[in-house]
């Protein structure tokens, strides 16, 4: 009989939707710096990518005129050059046998550097493998949203029940 007589009042039945409204907007105010943070990253990450793309592609025009003169390069590595040129002073000896150095080292990576120059095509399929990536992550995001928002529910009602 207790429970049948007992009415809530509607300025409190209002209070605790105001409350409950309350929350929520606290809620959305919480999570959207975050998308705001995630889409600036993902804004700035695919800028830097396109800068190296560009960086890429310029390295593989250079490497490409080079391989174009690959025979003639070679022809004149192999050559001997000591008749042809200037005599170098004693003092420069050093420096020449650095610059040789560095000469055999880039010919020796030249295969790596076409390796990756080959790469380059693929680019496209990354980035479109990135951009899936993203709307999955975006959509994860948006699910771990909607069990926090359950959980808080699950939460308040079992607060009520043992409070009851």
């Amino acid at each position: 009989t207790l429970d049948l007589t007992c009415r809530k009042d509607p300025c409190f039945v209002k209070f605790s939707e105001m409350e409950k409204m309350a929350n929520i907007q606290a809620e959305i105010n919480e999570v959207q710096p975050l998308l705001l943070s995630v889409t600036i990253f993902s804004t700035l990450q695919f800028y830097f990518i396109g800068k190296k793309c560009e960086i890429l592609q310029d390295m593989n025009r250079h490497l490409e005129a080079i391989l174009k003169e690959k025979r003639a390069l070679r022809k004149r590595l192999i050559k001997p050059r000591s008749q042809d040129s200037l005599p170098i002073e004693a003092t420069f000896h050093k420096y020449l046998v650095e610059l040789l150095t560095e000469a055999v080292t880039f010919i020796e990576k030249l295969e790596s550097h076409l390796q990756t120059v080959r790469s380059i095509p693929q680019i496209p399929n990354i980035m479109k493998d990135m951009g899936t990536a993203l709307t999955k992550t975006e959509v994860l995001v948006m699910e771990l949203e909607e069990l926090a928002e359950q959980i808080l529910k699950w939460r308040e009602l079992q607060k009520e029940v043992y409070s009851d």
